[in-house]
Parts: C-alpha cells; sequence; structure tokens
C-alpha cells in the first residue's frame, strides 16, 4: 500500500537532491512518468492538487507523482 503521507502535492515533501518520478507537460495525457533528481522546486505554494513544479538535474520540468527516495 502506498504512503500517501509522502505524496508530490505538499512542497514540505519534497528537497533537492531527492529521486522523483514527474509527469512533463507533453506526458500529461498519457501520463507517462520520467524518473530523476530533484535540482529546483518551482512551485512557490505549499500544495498543489496536480503535483509540486519541479526541475531535475537533466533540465526536465514536470509535476511530482511519486517520491522514490528521501
Amino acid at each position: 500500500m502506498e504512503d500517501k503521507t509522502k505524496d508530490g502535492c505538499n512542497r514540505s515533501h519534497i528537497q533537492p537532491g531527492q529521486l522523483v518520478e514527474i509527469v512533463l507537460k507533453a506526458d500529461q495525457r498519457t501520463g507517462n512518468l520520467t524518473e530523476g533528481v530533484v535540482s529546483r522546486i518551482l512551485t512557490k505554494s505549499a500544495h498543489h492538487p496536480h503535483g509540486i513544479k519541479v526541475m531535475l538535474e537533466s533540465g526536465e520540468v514536470g509535476r511530482v507523482q511519486h517520491i522514490l527516495e528521501d
């Protein structure tokens, strides 16, 4: 069972250096996930229902769907 307290919708759960899965803007329809390490947190608000927007170290930008590593 997935731990819902550590979802990608709360900014406080995400920090640079974490391994996450994001959905890119281009993949929102398909739901394809991209795995990577958080470089920057782009969302300013504490919560976002579709996931906190981050930039990965690869330069890709998307919304966090799952946090893989703390």
